[in-house]
């Protein structure tokens, strides 16, 4: 039984060699993308579990993929790429990547971040309430639908489970490490700039006026709060 079909988008035909060839032989399958465009087009056709987007691609580069994957999908997407900034971490996530991994990794390193971008987070457990509802937010946690501010609200997996572990513990502040660890896994807990990016995009989808939030409240220098 595969443990997932994995899309590696990458130009370069040794790196998707060698990267199959092991991804392989931990149990995926695995299909490959030579160009942003043929990205879209056997996402669409292949429906992955994965994708390993490649940064630096001649054409429709991988933040232009990203974009344009994340408009019709909410496949996770892992960037891979050279760049080890803040700033390119931040473009990366913000363009729609749910993970980054900078080059040369360790084959560990990576497979980690697949486990981790493949397994639903401990926030996206069936246990705790079905629904929660608020003036302006109602959030069906079964089927994972938000409706906000009048109209129905796409999240993508990583902000919904953002979203939830926020609503189920509203009220009390929630450190940088704990949202971390709980949403993107236990190796994780010093990337604050994914919590910026994706606290960002939440506040832009759900709150009235992301500049001064009514909903997820920051907590300088610990994390965010949930205000009930």
């Amino acid at each position: 039984m595969s443990a997932g079909k994995i899309l590696v988008v990458d130009d370069d035909p040794q790196i998707r060699r060698v990267m199959k060839a092991t991804l392989v032989s931990h149990g995926y399958e695995v299909i490959e993308a030579r160009t942003g465009e043929e990205c879209l087009e056997l996402a669409g056709r292949e429906s992955p579990n994965l994708v390993l987007l490649d940064m630096n691609m001649p054409g429709m580069d991988g933040l232009e993929t990203c974009r344009a994957l994340r408009a019709v999908s909410d496949v996770p997407v892992i960037v891979l790429t050279v760049r080890n900034t803040e700033k390119d971490k931040v473009a990366a996530l913000d363009a729609g990547g749910d993970d980054y991994v900078t080059k040369p990794f360790g084959i560990e390193e990576l497979l980690a971040r697949i486990r981790a971008a493949l397994r639903r987070s401990p926030a996206s457990s069936d246990a705790g309430p079905h629904n929660f509802t608020a003036p302006g937010l109602e959030i069906d946690f079964q089927t994972r639908r938000v409706h906000a501010q009048n109209k129905d609200v796409r999240l993508t997996p990583k902000e919904f489970d953002l979203l939830r572990y926020l609503v189920l513990h509203a009220g009390k502040p929630v450190t940088h490490r704990e949202l971390l660890q709980a949403v993107w896994g236990p190796d994780y807990g010093d990337e604050p700039e994914y919590l910026r990016v994706f606290i960002n995009q939440l506040r832009k989808k759900i709150e009235v006026n992301p500049a001064r939030p009514k909903f997820i409240v920051t907590e300088p220098w610990v994390g965010y709060r949930f205000a009930v």
